[in-house]
C-alpha cells in the first residue's frame, strides 16, 4: 500500500515525493519522512516571494520538537509572501538509496527540493551536527564551499548556539545570525525580497553584502584570518571597507510579543519530547562558568504570567498534548513560578495534564513547587544539576550549591511521591581531582539513606549521569585547557566501583556516563578556527554522519582526519583542545559580540581558580560583564502581580469547554 504526500505540491515538477515514496518501504522509521502533521503548513509557491527552508541538523524524532525552529517556520510562515517548511537529516539508509536514485536533500512539507528556496537556515544547538550539514548541503545540489556558489543556490544561514563560533564552518556556510532568531530572520527576509524586487543587482556577492551591512548577520567571505607562526591567530579583519570590524548579536527583549509557538507542531513518529513547550523566561544570570548558554543569552527577560497562562491554554487546545514543559535555563527562578505552577495546576486539575520543569537547580525548588507539579497524580521525572562532585570544585564552577542544600531537595521530592530522581554532573572540569569525582559517589549514597529514612521506603532509586566538560566560547572558561579522555575514563572508573562498594545502596543507584572520547571532539569543535574546517570535510568524506549519536560516532575516523589534515597548519589535535589559552591570546570568535566583555570574562576565570564565588545580578548590583551597556538592553523580572485567573473550565482531557 503506498503513503500518501502530506500535500499536493502546487506543481508536480517542485515536488520529489513520486521519486521518493518509492524509497520509503525500504528504509528504518519511513513515517519521519511523510510530512504532514498538525501544525505542518504547505502554502503556494508561486504566491510567495522569499522562500526559507529550515534545518535542525538531526534525525526527525530529534529534530521536530526542537522550539528554535518551529518559532521560525511560524514567525515566517504568518508573513503572507513568505514560505517556510523544513528538512531534517536523513539516516543512512536513506542517504545511500536517494544517491543512487538522485533524489535530493528535500523539505517534509511539500517534498520540495532544497536547492529551489532562497534562504536554507540550519540551526546548531550542537557542533556535533556538523558533518550532518555537509550531507544535507551534498545531498541538495548545493556545492560545498561557499565560495563556489553562484546566484542560483540558497543562501546557506547558520544560527543557535553553536553559532556563536561558526568558524570551524565557515568555508561551508554564507552567513550566520548570533542570537535571538525571531526578529532577525524578519530582517534578513526583508533583505531578500527588496533584493530579488529589484532584479537582484549585483548578484549573490550584492546580497550577503547588504546581510553584512546590517552588523548582526556574520558573512565569512568578508573576512580574512592571519595567523602568527606559532599557529595562533594574529587577527581576523574585514577584507573590504564597508563590512563592520565586529557583528552583535541579536537580542528580542518583549516576549510577551512573540508568543510562539502558537501552533505547535504534533509528530507522527515518536520524538524525543512530545508536549507543548513554554519558554517561561530567556537568558540566566546564575554565572556558571562552563555555561554557554546562561553566558550568551543574557540578559534574562521573563514572560508574563498572563501571557504562559494565555499560551498554555492555546497550546494545548489546538495539540491536545497531555504535558506541558515550562522551559528556560533555570525555570525555578522565575519571579512568579510558584503562582505559575499553582495556577496553571489548578486549572488543569482532574484532567490529564501535567506539568514539568527541565533540569532544575537544587536551591530553587521547594515542597510548594513539588505539590504543585505533582498535583493530579501523575509526577514527570525530576533531574537536578549539583554538575561538581565536591563542594571545592562547585565554588570553581560557580554553581553555589550545599550538600545539605542537595539532600533537603531530593528528600522533598522523595517524600512528595517521586521514587526516581536524576542527578546530572560533569567530570573534567578545571582543576577537578579523583577525589572531587568520587564525592559524586559519597553523595547519591546519602541522597538513598536520606530517602529511605525520610519515607520508610527502600523503593528510593537516583540515577547518576555523567557528561563530560567542554569549554565553550563566550565563557569564562573558553582559556580552559581540556582533560585528556583517558584521564575522563580513568576517574569514570573509579566513581563506578566507588558507587559499588556499598552494594546496598549502589543496587539504588543508576549510572550513565560519556566517555571523554565524544567530549574531546566537540571540544575541538567548539573552539576551534577555520582550519578545523578541513578536519570536518575529511570525517564526512569517510563516512561521518550523526556524531552525536554514540552507535554513529567514530573517535577514531576523527583522530586520524586531524592527524591527516592539521599538521599542514602547524597545529594538531591536541593544539585545540588540551592546551590552555593565555590572556592575550586572540581567539577565533572575538570579533563576534555577544555582549560580554573580555576583560570579565578573563577576570572571572581568574576568580575560578581562587574559588570565589559570583552572585547573580538579578538580585545584586551590577558587576559588568558588559551585555546590558553594550547591546543596549536590560534586565527584564516580574513579578507582575497578575494571577491566572479567571480560570477557564476544562474538560477531562484537558481541553476548554465551550461556553
Amino acid at each position: 500500500m503506498s503513503v500518501a504526500p502530506a500535500a499536493a505540491a502546487p506543481s508536480a515538477a517542485n515536488s520529489v515525493w513520486p521519486q521518493l515514496e518509492p524509497l520509503l518501504p525500504r528504509v528504518s522509521k519511513p513515517i519521519q519522512y511523510v510530512g504532514g502533521e498538525l501544525g505542518a503548513v504547505v502554502k503556494d509557491w508561486a504566491s510567495a516571494a522569499v522562500r526559507w527552508a529550515l534545518m535542525y541538523p538531526d534525525a526527525y524524532e530529534v529534530g521536530l520538537p526542537n522550539q528554535g525552529v518551529q518559532i521560525l517556520y511560524e514567525v515566517l510562515n504568518e508573513q503572507p509572501d513568505v514560505l517556510a517548511e523544513r528538512t531534517y537529516a536523513v539516516w543512512p539508509d536513506l542517504e545511500a538509496l536517494m544517491r543512487a536514485h538522485g533524489v535530493p536533500q528535500f523539505t517534509v512539507d511539500a517534498h520540495r527540493p532544497v536547492r529551489d528556496f532562497d534562504v536554507f537556515g540550519v540551526s546548531f544547538s550542537t557542533e556535533l551536527g556538523y558533518t550532518n550539514l555537509l550531507t544535507a548541503i551534498d545531498l541538495a545540489g548545493i556545492p560545498l564551499l561557499a565560495a563556489d556558489r553562484g546566484d542560483e543556490h540558497p543562501v546557506v544561514v547558520a544560527g543557535g548556539h553553536a553559532a556563536f563560533n561558526p568558524e570551524p564552518i565557515a568555508d561551508f556556510l554564507d552567513a550566520a545570525v548570533l542570537g535571538d532568531g525571531e526578529e532577525a530572520v524578519l530582517e534578513i527576509t526583508e533583505i531578500v525580497r527588496a533584493w530579488k524586487a529589484e532584479g537582484s543587482p549585483g548578484g549573490r556577492d550584492e546580497l550577503l553584502l547588504r546581510l553584512a551591512r546590517t552588523e548582526s548577520v556574520y558573512v565569512p567571505r568578508f573576512y580574512d584570518v592571519d595567523y602568527l607562526p606559532d599557529g595562533r591567530i594574529q587577527r581576523v579583519v574585514p577584507n573590504r571597507p564597508d563590512v563592520p570590524f565586529r557583528v552583535h548579536k541579536r537580542t528580542t527583549m518583549d516576549l510577551d510579543a512573540w508568543p510562539y509557538p502558537k501552533k505547535p507542531l504534533v509528530p507522527l513518529a515518536e520524538t524525543v519530547h512530545e508536549r507543548y513547550a513554554v519558554e517561561i523566561f530567556r537568558g540566566c544570570t546564575r554565572g556558571c562558568r562552563f555555561c554557554q548558554a546562561g553566558m550568551i543569552t543574557r540578559p534574562v527577560r521573563e514572560r508574563s504570567i498572563t501571557t504562559v497562562g494565555q499560551m498554555v491554554a492555546e497550546g494545548l487546545e489546538f495539540s491536545g498534548f497531555s504535558e506541558v514543559g515550562l522551559l528556560s535555563l533555570s525555570s525555578a527562578d522565575h519571579s512568579e513560578i510558584g503562582d505559575m505552577c499553582s495556577g496553571l495546576a489548578e486549572q488543569y486539575a482532574g484532567t490529564n495534564v501535567s506539568l514539568s520543569l527541565p533540569s532544575t537547580r537544587v536551591d530553587a525548588f521547594n515542597i510548594d513547587l513539588a505539590q504543585e507539579l505533582s498535583r493530579n497524580g501523575r509526577r514527570t521525572g525530576l533531574t537536578f544539576a549539583p554538575e561538581g562532585g565536591s563542594e571545592r570544585i562547585r565554588k570553581v564552577i560557580n554553581k553555589m550549591v550545599s550538600k545539605e542544600d542537595l539532600i533537603r531537595t531530593v528528600v522533598t521530592a522523595y517524600t512528595n511521591g517521586w521514587r526516581q530522581v536524576k542527578l546530572y554532573f560533569m567530570c573534567g572540569l578545571p582543576t577537578e581531582t579523583d577525589e572531587d569525582v568520587l564525592e559524586i559517589a559519597q553523595m547519591a549514597h546519602e541522597v538513598i539513606r536520606a530517602g529511605r529514612a525520610a519515607t520508610g521506603s527502600r523503593d528510593i532509586r537516583c540515577t547518576v549521569s555523567i557528561g563530560g566538560f567542554v569549554p565553550k566560547p563566550h565563557t569564562p572558561f573558553q582559556w580552559a585547557a581540556m582533560a585528556r579522555p583517558e584521564v575522563i575514563d580513568h576517574r569514570l572508573k573509579l566513581l563506578k566501583q566507588e558507587i559499588n562498594s556499598d552494594r546496598s545502596l549502589g543496587r539504588a543507584i543508576g549510572y550513565r556516563y560519556h566517555d571523554g572520547e565524544p567530549s574531546l571532539i566537540e571540544g575541538l569543535l567548539s573552539r576551534g578556527d577555520r582550519r578545523v574546517g578541513a578536519v570536518i570535510r575529511r570525517v564526512w568524506e569517510n563516512g561521518g554522519r550523526f556524531d552525536g549519536w554514540s552507535e554513529h560516532f567514530s573517535y577514531r575516523r576523527w583522530v586520524d582526519a586531524a592527524a591527516e589534515v592539521l599538521p599542514a597548519y602547524g597545529v594538531d589535535l591536541d593544539w585545540f583542545t588540551t592546551r590552555e589559552r593565555d590572556e592575550l591570546e586572540v581567539l577565533p570568535w572575538d570579533h563576534l559580540d555577544s555582549g560580554l566583555d573580555k576583560d570579565w570574562l578573563w577576570q572571572d576565570w581568574q576568580d575560578s581558580m581562587s574559588e570565589y564565588e559570583q552572585d547573580d545580578c538579578r538580585w545584586t548590583p551590577c558587576f559588568d560583564c558588559g551585555v546590558c551597556p553594550s547591546m543596549d538592553t536590560e534586565i527584564q523580572i516580574g513579578p507582575t502581580g497578575r494571577k491566572l485567573l479567571p480560570l477557564t473550565p476544562v474538560s477531562g482531557n484537558g481541553l476548554r469547554v465551550p461556553s
